[in-house]
């Protein structure tokens, strides 16, 4: 069996229910398509405990330009404005795709 060296048992951090669930929502708030649409529905898990949730959500109703809709099932639609000003490119018109174009 080999050695474990010193400091290196239990130096794996395992996350708490917050940070994993902060970690979740801020993949979902930053993925391309709710970029484009400029919302999110996150699903509330039955592994998400409610202390996480309660948390994670207040983050996001301080946060200011977010906008939350909680629906029945404890679903939380989460939408922004564009922002004026901002560093990132001119947006330009989409052009439609025919299906002879698509690739699959």
């Amino acid at each position: 069996m080999a050695k474990q060296r010193k400091g290196e048992v239990g130096s794996k951090k395992e996350l708490t229910g917050l940070e994993r669930l902060g970690l979740r929502v801020s993949a979902m708030i930053q993925s391309p398509i709710s970029q484009l649409n400029r919302s999110v529905l996150i699903h509330r898990l039955d592994t998400d405990e409610d202390e996480a949730w309660d948390g994670v959500m207040g983050l996001l109703a301080e946060t200011d330009g977010l906008h939350l809709l909680f629906d029945d099932d404890g679903n939380v639609m989460v939408s922004w404005e564009k922002e004026e000003g901002g560093d990132s490119p001119p947006e330009r018109e989409a052009e439609p795709i025919t299906e002879a174009e698509i690739p699959f």
